[in-house]
């Protein structure tokens, strides 16, 4: 099987962009270290600040499920409550 690319898009409130970039940095030590993470990097736009990617790569997408159940995601949800504009994702097949 394919491994899962997945990209998970943040569009922070303008105000709370310093809130949501140390909340997002928070995931990073936890999920890469969970079964199945091959790879889990954190982008901003250089030109929009409050715009934030992760690019991620899963074993399989069972993996990634279980990820996006995990306590931690929760925590940030919760953390976060209000400070988001938009979120969105994209599950994308490797091909090569």
């Amino acid at each position: 099987m394919a491994k899962l690319t997945i990209t998970g898009n943040v569009l922070a409130d303008p105000d709370k962009i310093d809130l949501i970039k140390a909340e997002l940095e928070k995931l990073i030590p936890i999920t890469r270290q969970e079964a199945g993470c091959i790879q889990y990097d954190l982008h901003q736009d250089n030109e929009n600040p409050a715009y934030f990617m992760f690019y991620e790569n899963w074993g399989s997408r069972e993996l990634w499920q279980k990820h996006m159940n995990a306590p931690h995601l929760a925590a940030f949800m919760a953390a976060t409550e209000g400070a988001i504009e938009k979120f969105w994702l994209h599950e994308m097949t490797h091909i090569a």
